[in-house]
């Protein structure tokens, strides 16, 4: 969950490589890595492999930047944490476009929604180490352009009214543009991720697939649930984005694309220019 640092947070300086500029000062392979964590494994493919998930949302430099000056909090562009809700009633007005963020307990959510904010060091991201720890759905006002709700995770210790909540968001939130349905990279798609993509299905809810904790997988492995996931996207769904977005909380892996995706879908960068 993410909430307001007290006292002092301003001089906090970002960690390494959570912006651009840093990343830009790495040799080409590793910048390119940081990037665009996919196209690390394109090498590892098999012949005549399908090229077209791996590339479909790449954005140049300048798209990059304008969405990491979203992420980034300042004078006039405030980045706050707005209120907490059980019930849809609790919920604050629709009144921008929102993303959410949902996925299995202790998949790195919150962890992957502090790397998201890191560039605003009055916005303090409290991550446990106990899965299941976010109970309610949180939302996080960035400025005037979208808000980003951090949901309850689902499987171990989720909230006993977890259900209600997240089929009523879902059904009755007329501002969501996108679902980011996060699963673990080490483990691929789980039983309980199967059924949230049915419900996200059923609800016929635009949403796409975020791999998360890469830098635990290795090469193999990883390579192997991509390919898996990317058919099963292929075979088995209508409503998500054919492309699977590659993170590391950690190593920033993914992360300034995952912004650029946010910014992008809510309708703060309308247009993107490839790289």
């Amino acid at each position: 969950m993410l909430l307001p640092r007290a006292g002092g947070a301003a001089g906090r300086s970002p960690p390494p490589l959570a912006a651009l500029s840093q990343v830009l000062r790495l040799e080409r392979n590793r910048r390119t890595g940081i990037v665009f964590p996919l196209q690390k494994l394109e090498r590892y493919l098999a012949p005549g492999t399908d090229m077209a998930p791996f590339r479909l949302f790449q954005p140049g430099l300048d798209a990059l930047q304008r969405a990491e000056a979203l992420f980034r909090s300042r004078r006039g562009h405030a980045i706050d944490y707005v209120s907490s809700a059980v019930r849809m009633d609790h919920a604050p007005p629709a009144a921008l476009p929102e993303v959410c963020f949902i996925g299995r307990s202790n998949v790195g959510k919150s962890s992957l929604i502090r790397a998201l904010f890191s560039l605003s060091p009055e916005v303090e991201v409290r991550v446990s180490k106990t899965p299941g720890h976010t109970k309610k759905m949180n939302f996080f006002k960035v400025g005037k352009y979208f808000t980003v709700v951090d949901m309850p995770g689902y499987g171990y210790r989720a909230p006993r009214d977890f259900v209600e909540m997240v089929e009523a968001y879902l059904q009755e939130r007329r501002n969501l543009k996108r679902t980011f349905l996060l699963a673990d990279g080490v483990l691929g798609l789980q039983k309980t991720d199967h059924i949230a993509v049915e419900m996200l299905e059923e609800f016929g809810i635009p949403y796409v697939m975020v791999l998360t904790k890469i830098d635990k997988a290795s090469r193999g492995l990883l390579l192997n649930n991509v390919l898996k996931i990317q058919e099963f996207i292929k075979e088995k769904t209508q409503g998500c984005f054919p492309q699977l977005f590659l993170v590391s909380s950690v190593e920033f892996s993914g992360v300034h694309l995952l912004r650029c995706f946010v910014a992008h879908v809510t309708g703060n960068l309308p247009t993107v220019e490839a790289s």
